[in-house]
């Protein structure tokens, strides 16, 4: 059959550029959909696969001062409760009874009850508090964790078992070693009832919330596609960019849609945490403490999604200045300007780069592109990479660029020299 003729030819163009960018605004929109999830999930997974991870996760709240106070708070109640101070002034009133003490001062005997109680509960705080704020304690807080990094996985699906721990709607930390350290203590000190701590006592709530399934459920979810999430975002994006006709707006769109979801991202941590905070008694979780615990427990979240926004701000920054906008090409004149000058210098002063230096004038495009995708490379195989590690790739990517950019251009001005010596060679002669 042949071909129709030019003007329906040039009328079937225009639809197929519509369909490659509709086929990339909705591989976009997965992406944006996902990336938070995919932010989530790498978290939630490499909390429940790195023990060294989780450690670090729950190890400062062994010196949060707020949440030492609170251990203490309860380990000290839990002491004295045990003590029976009541038991103690009618001991007394008897004895002093039974020695014919003035009836006066036998009947005011049980107002003792309350400067004794006041006394006992002074001294085994004095205790507790020497252990929960010693080294010590950190040690075993850490040692009871790692030995434990089983339980995170309860904490997240119900399964199991370990320190921290699922019960109904609230989500518990298991105190026994601690405990334990503390009643050898008191014993030693003298308070032999502390050995009578109730084992059911040992616990203290992180958590309590009437939407504990439902959060399991839905974390177990992304602990499955925690390994997967991150690669389809990545792969959606780069679909987009591929199928789009304009690669380098696309790539800019993608870099921004992704940044907003981050933020969107961040601002939700902040709601959850006003919600956790708002949901959590006093009496079983002071304020402060309670915002320590939530803190410490998303930081690595909240460090891995500004790490995504940085890059994403990177990447989009990138795309602009490969573009024919009036501030990047003032960019990218000011940097070849630059390099140009310093190869120029180089070349002069006698450090050539001959054939080397050739091959990377001739083939800067393709230098340029391997630099910036071994530093994307480099960023996605990170291991937990920072925003600080995104700085550090950025500055050697900048630095490589710089550093081949000069090599080619003093392979140029070394050409250029040549040739005018060879001009002014004859004239001389």
């Amino acid at each position: 059959m042949a071909d129709p003729p030019g003007p329906a030819r040039a009328g079937r163009r225009p639809r197929g550029r519509r369909t490659r960018y509709a086929v990339a605004s909705v591989l976009l929109l997965l992406a944006f959909v996902l990336s938070p999830l995919a932010v989530v999930a790498t978290w939630a997974n490499s909390q429940v696969a790195d023990t060294d991870r989780y450690v670090r996760t729950v190890a400062p709240l062994a010196k949060d001062p707020s949440v030492r106070k609170g251990v203490t708070d309860r380990l000290t109640a839990h002491v004295v409760d045990n003590v029976d101070v009541d038991g103690i002034s009618a001991a007394l009133s008897n004895a002093l009874a039974r020695a014919d003490a003035p009836p006066g001062i036998v009947d005011k005997s049980h107002l003792l009850a309350g400067p004794l109680k006041n006394a006992v509960t002074s001294a085994v705080r004095e205790v507790i508090d020497k252990v929960v704020t010693s080294d010590r304690f950190a040690e075993a807080w850490d040692g009871a964790n790692r030995r434990a990094h089983a339980a995170l996985v309860k904490t997240l699906t119900g399964e199991g078992s370990g320190a921290v721990e699922a019960r109904g709607d609230a989500v518990v930390l298991d105190l026994g070693t601690v405990v334990d350290e503390v009643q050898r203590e008191l014993v030693d000190a003298g308070f032999e009832k502390a050995a009578r701590i109730p084992d059911t006592d040992r616990t203290i709530t992180l958590f309590e919330t009437d939407k504990l399934d439902e959060a399991q459920d839905a974390m177990r979810l992304l602990n499955t596609l925690g390994v997967w999430l991150p690669v389809i975002v990545v792969a959606l994006a780069a679909l987009a960019v591929w199928a789009s006709p304009a690669h380098r707006v696309t790539l800019v769109a993608a870099s921004a849609g992704i940044g907003v979801m981050m933020i969107v991202l961040l601002v939700g941590l902040a709601v959850a945490r006003r919600v956790y905070l708002d949901s959590v008694p006093a009496d079983v979780l002071p304020p402060d403490a309670a915002a320590s615990v939530y803190d410490t427990f998303v930081r690595f979240l909240r460090d891995g999604t500004r790490t995504v926004l940085v890059a994403a701000v990177v990447t989009a920054l990138a795309g602009y200045l490969y573009g024919p906008g009036r501030g990047a090409r003032f960019v990218r004149a000011v940097s070849t300007r630059s390099t140009g000058a310093t190869g120029r210098a180089m070349a002069r002063s006698g450090l050539r780069t001959g054939a080397t230096g050739h091959w990377l004038e001739g083939h800067r495009k393709w230098t340029t592109g391997v630099v910036i995708g071994a530093s994307a490379l480099t960023l996605f195989l990170w291991n937990h990479p920072t925003p600080a590690a995104v700085a550090l790739v950025l500055g050697v990517a900048v630095l490589v660029m710089a550093v081949l950019a000069v090599l080619g251009a003093a392979s140029a001005a070394d050409g250029a020299n040549g040739a005018e010596d060879r001009v002014r060679r004859p004239r001389r002669e």
